[in-house]
């Protein structure tokens, strides 16, 4: 398989967290998805010919996927605030799970398999330009997303003191839209920010977590597995390990 990333530059960083491309040779893999605290939109391509466009809910639990052998993706990462600038829509009904677009979703069928990084340049040229029609912007919203992505380590109540918002609105935002309470959302981001230590081989907690008893309850809550099962990711089963190990 082949993955690569770009990173997205200025005030589009609060929306996307990477354009990310993804290529399978002549066999068909496996891969277990694990919770990351964000949302993809997916552009499959079989074969060389576009097959469909979906867009994923947030995972709060981890899911099998197989991936056709002769298989490219190029897909978008986004964080949470877009679904509500970007896409102006909520995605709590599709919480672990996906939707079907069309495939002229943002002119996606225009695009060929060698095409990545013009794909990138188009869309971020998009929603660049999107972003100036938008009705201000909640800083509240902003910041909130901000602190937990940047620094995965704050509380409901720290973050509740940090944004000038309170926990009860927030946990309501949460739920409304995006289907899970910001208390998850905080796990889930704080096990993903582990995966690149785990991916390395550091089995032990930092300061994210209270004890290793904890670190290792949390990693399995939302992985299905042990920090050290993740670590040894048997025929790259754990995707986002992978990536961040350069295997």
């Amino acid at each position: 398989m082949k993955y690569r990333e770009i990173k997205p530059k200025g005030f589009l960083t609060n929306f996307i967290e990477c354009f990310w491309e993804y290529e399978t040779a002549d066999i068909e893999l496996e891969h277990t998805i694990i919770p990351d605290g964000y949302f993809d939109l997916i552009a499959t391509f079989e074969k060389g010919i576009l097959s469909r466009v979906k867009l994923t809910g947030v995972w709060t639990k981890p899911v099998n996927v197989k991936i056709s052998k002769q298989t490219k993706l190029f897909a978008i990462r986004f964080k949470l605030l877009a679904t509500e600038y970007l896409f102006q829509h909520e995605i709590r009904s599709i919480l672990n799970t996906s939707k079907t677009l069309p495939l002229h979703f943002w002119n996606i069928d225009k695009y060929q398999t060698n095409d990545f990084d013009k794909f990138a340049l188009a869309i971020t040229n998009r929603l660049e330009s999107s972003i100036k029609h938008l009705q201000e912007i909640d800083n509240r919203k902003l910041k909130l997303f901000e602190l937990v992505y940047n620094k995965p380590i704050h509380t409901v109540d720290e973050l509740a003191t940090n944004v000038f918002w309170s926990s009860r609105q927030i946990n309501r935002y949460f739920t409304s839209r995006f289907g899970f309470s910001l208390k998850t959302f905080l796990n889930v981001v704080r096990c993903n920010a582990s995966y690149h230590e785990i991916a390395k081989g550091n089995l032990f907690p930092d300061n994210n977590f209270f004890d290793q008893s904890h670190f290792i309850k949390e990693i399995r809550k939302h992985t299905g597995t042990t920090p050290r099962e993740l670590f040894k990711n048997q025929n790259v089963r754990f995707l986002q390990l992978t990536t961040r190990s350069g295997k």
